[in-house]
């Protein structure tokens, strides 16, 4: 009986002892995970709600309220723009959508400038800034960029034009805002080059009114800009005289010498004889 009795206490001591030892390791895991959990956390940063799209949409697509969900983004790296309340993304004193001004994949955050105001067309309007105007550029294969000017681009645009003299190309405007190409407006999606026979660009009134001057005065060519907001500083221009080296040259004026004649006449005829000048 005491042999019984000594196996079930030995046995239940090492059921015990087990059990601290399975529980010591649960407690050194579960505190090993909270620490990795701080640490990831400290890394990601505060976590918010925004607005994402959930299916791939095309420049003029309507969104509603099925088009879109909420999930959690890291704040730090939040996009400007983006919306967390259903309220301002759908006003409901609103029954007009909103249109996609460009195209945006699943799970992209919706942004302002990606979309119109609700009941706003996404049409060349809808692209416009405040106190912005759109102006149409003819070009062709050559003074387009061969077709690889796209909306969103920026363009250096130069005037070729008699200036009185001689031939004469000129930079008019640095860093404009192309908007639209022929029919296809900012943000629609565009395929290889597009050999466009329009350009239309965003610029203030004077820039606008600079701009159909110079078109109704010479040919206009475009210049496509690396990066958006990069000017160009200075005067830029060029003749066919400065580009060929061509150094005018300087006029003496020689004073002819006097002659001085008489006349005598011989019959019917009248002949000039040269005779010394006398002052």
């Amino acid at each position: 009986m005491r042999m019984i009795f000594g196996l079930v206490l030995i046995a239940g001591m090492a059921l015990a002892g087990f059990a601290v030892y399975m529980a010591q390791g649960y407690i050194n895991q579960t505190e090993s995970a909270l620490v990795k959990e701080r640490e990831f956390r400290q890394k990601v940063g505060e976590l918010v709600e925004v607005f994402v799209v959930n299916k791939p949409l095309g420049y003029g697509d309507p969104l509603t309220a099925e088009d879109v969900q909420k999930i959690y983004w890291q704040k730090s790296a939040l996009p400007e723009g983006t919306f967390n309340d259903e309220a301002i993304l759908f006003p409901p004193t609103e029954d007009q959508p909103r249109f996609v001004l460009r195209p945006m994949e699943t799970f992209e955050p919706i942004l302002a400038v990606k979309v119109t105001e609700p009941g706003q067309p996404a049409g060349l309007t809808g692209a416009l800034e405040e106190g912005m105007r759109a102006f149409a550029i003819r070009v062709d294969a050559s003074s387009g960029v061969s077709g690889f000017v796209y909306p969103g681009n920026f363009v250096d645009v130069y005037w070729t034009g008699s200036n009185g003299v001689a031939e004469v190309t000129k930079l008019i405007e640095s860093a404009v805002n192309v908007i639209a190409i022929d029919q296809t407006a900012a943000g629609a999606t565009t395929g290889g080059a597009v050999v466009a026979q329009t350009v239309t660009v965003q610029a203030t009134p004077e820039q606008v009114a600079r701009l159909a001057q110079a078109q109704a005065t010479g040919r206009l060519a475009l210049s496509l800009v690396g990066r958006a907001g990069e000017t160009t500083e200075g005067r830029v221009e060029v003749d066919s005289a400065s580009l060929l080296g061509i150094e005018a040259q300087e006029v003496i004026e020689i004073e002819a010498e006097e002659v001085c004649t008489i006349r005598n006449r011989k019959g019917g005829e009248v002949v000039e004889i040269a005779i010394p000048c006398t002052n």
